[in-house]
C-alpha cells in the first residue's frame, strides 16, 4: 500500500524547512507519493519537484489557498496543478496582498498587551515576507517566553476574542476552485474538522463546493483527531467526494503529525489518487 502525504509546508509559506529538506524528510519517513502545498504560493514547486526526483518520490504539485466563506477562513488544497498557469499565479498574488497591513495590525495589538516589536520578530521566521502569518508571530511569542508552545499561543493570542486577532478577507470559494481547475488541478477541502460551521452551514458549504467542481475532502490529516477520520470519511461518502490524506506538517517538534506517519484512509472511501498514473 502506498504511503501518500498530500499536505505539508516549507519555508516558502509558514513551514521552517526548505522544500528539498521537506522532501528528504518525507523520503526518510517512508512516503511514496508526496505533495508540497504551501499557502497561497507555488514558488517552492521547482525545488520540491527536483528533490522528489532525486529521492525517488512520486511528486504531486500542489498549493493551499486561503478563502473566506460565511465569515470563516477556510483552506482549499489544489493538487496536480500546473504551477505556471497565469490565472492561478495572478489569483494567488491577489490573495497574498494585504498580509503586510494585517501583520502590522497584529503587531500593534500585541504591543498593547506587552509584546513589543512583534512585527520585526515575526519577520525573522518568514522565508517569504509576502506570506507573513499568525504562525510566524506565534514562533516569536514562544521565542520571547510569553508562551511555551504553539498550542499555548493559540489559546491566548491570535484567535478571535484574544489580542492579535485581525481577520483578513481572502479569496472566495468560487475563486479558489476556479483557479485550481483552470490550472488542471483537483480541488480539495483541507481539514474540514477545523471549521466552526453548524451542520446546516457545512451542508451548504459542501453543496456549493461540489457545484463548483470540488472533488474531495481531507479525511485523514494531522489537523484531525482520530475520531474525526471516520466521521469525515462518512461525510465524503455522503456527498460523493473522494478522500485525501496529508500530515499538514510544518516543522519538526512543532507539528502534531510528522510526514508519512498517519494511518491509512478508511477502506470504504475512494482515495483521491485512486486513478493517478505516475
Amino acid at each position: 500500500m502506498l504511503n501518500v502525504d498530500l499536505h505539508c509546508h516549507s519555508y516558502i509559506s509558514d513551514g521552517v524547512l526548505a522544500p528539498a529538506a521537506v522532501a528528504a524528510r518525507a523520503k526518510a519517513n517512508g512516503v511514496d507519493v508526496w505533495a508540497l502545498t504551501d499557502h497561497d504560493e507555488v514558488g517552492g514547486i521547482p525545488e520540491a519537484r527536483a528533490a522528489a526526483a532525486q529521492f525517488g518520490l512520486k511528486y504531486v504539485p500542489g498549493v493551499e489557498i486561503s478563502i473566506t466563506w460565511a465569515g470563516e477562513t477556510v483552506h482549499i488544497v489544489g493538487l496536480r496543478i500546473d504551477e505556471t498557469n497565469e490565472a492561478l499565479i495572478q489569483g494567488l498574488a491577489l490573495t497574498r496582498s494585504g498580509r503586510e497591513r494585517r501583520a502590522r495590525e497584529i503587531s500593534a495589538q500585541l504591543a498593547a498587551v506587552g509584546i513589543p516589536d512583534a512585527y520585526e520578530g515575526a519577520l525573522k521566521y518568514v522565508g517569504n515576507p509576502d506570506l507573513i502569518s499568525r504562525t510566524h508571530f506565534a514562533r516569536y511569542i514562544i521565542e520571547i517566553g510569553a508562551c511555551a508552545d504553539i498550542a499555548g499561543v493559540f489559546r491566548n493570542y491570535l484567535i478571535e476574542g484574544r489580542p492579535g486577532y485581525v481577520p483578513h478577507r481572502w479569496a472566495t470559494l468560487k475563486d479558489a476552485v476556479t483557479w485550481i481547475r483552470g490550472a488542471g488541478g483537483i480541488a480539495i477541502v483541507a481539514h474540514p474538522g477545523r471549521y466552526n460551521f453548524s451542520d446546516l452551514a457545512f451542508d451548504e458549504f459542501f453543496a456549493e463546493f461540489k457545484q463548483l467542481g470540488g472533488a474531495a475532502i481531507e479525511v485523514v490529516t494531522g489537523s484531525h483527531t482520530p475520531d474525526q477520520y471516520d466521521y469525515f470519511a462518512k461525510v465524503a461518502k455522503k456527498y460523493g467526494f473522494m478522500a485525501s490524506r496529508g500530515s499538514d506538517f510544518h516543522a519538526p517538534g512543532e507539528s502534531r503529525t510528522d510526514l508519512g506517519t498517519l494511518p491509512s484512509l478508511p477502506d470504504f472511501v475512494v482515495p483521491v489518487w485512486h486513478d493517478w498514473r505516475f
